[in-house]
């Protein structure tokens, strides 16, 4: 993953020292997927509800697009949508895959992730989670690193635009914008453990 051009420098040689984490725009990343799969199907593919409820979901041209895009064939999709027959294990994570994707590009194109996130304007909680510094000397260590809990506005538009393209540079460098509202220690969070966002 690229980063914006004084993350690296600023932190000096992340993991040198046997600190533990990841770049703030992976975590960024990683916090928005988990944000995508919690708002989706709860049932498991490996269950017939959450089966027939991923299949009803992609009975689209679009859904029949991308199961095709998985390697399905038009004949089999069609078994499927009539219940002649039943998926494979593959064949249902294949299933699994193309429902995320479409659920992806629909939250994405409705507007509806970013949207949730504005909160009207008002934001999200932001909690960020330090390297883990476990396994780091003493008195290498970066004294009182702590969990550290914002709101973060006006982000999110650019931030889903970036995600969606998988631009990573410019999440980088929304993470650069992020921790600039911390205090004088901003550049310890370039690196973390995690971040949670309250939505």
């Amino acid at each position: 993953m690229s980063g914006s051009p004084d993350l690296w420098t600023r932190w000096g040689e992340f993991g040198k020292f046997n600190s533990h984490g990841m770049k703030g725009g992976e975590a960024l990343i990683l916090e928005l997927n988990r944000i995508v799969y919690s708002s989706g199907i709860a049932s498991p593919i490996t269950t017939k509800r959450g089966l027939n409820a991923r299949l009803r979901y992609l009975d689209s041209p679009a859904g029949r697009a991308a199961l095709k895009d998985q390697g399905v064939t038009a004949r089999t999709i069609r078994s499927w949508m009539r219940g002649k027959s039943t998926p494979t294990p593959a064949n249902r994570e294949r299933i699994d895959s193309a429902y995320w994707g479409r659920r992806r590009e629909n939250l994405i194109r409705s507007g509806w992730l970013k949207r949730h996130l504005d909160n009207n304007g008002r934001g999200r909680r932001m909690e960020i989670y330090p390297v883990d510094q476990t396994h780091v000397p003493t008195e290498r260590a970066r004294p009182n690193l702590q969990q550290r809990t914002i709101t973060v506005r006006y982000i999110w538009g650019d931030l889903v635009d970036a995600w969606a393209t998988h631009d990573a540079h410019t999440i980088d460098e929304i993470w650069d914008d992020v921790i600039s509202d911390l205090d004088s220690d901003y550049n310890a969070y370039a690196h973390v453990s995690s971040v949670g966002i309250g939505a």
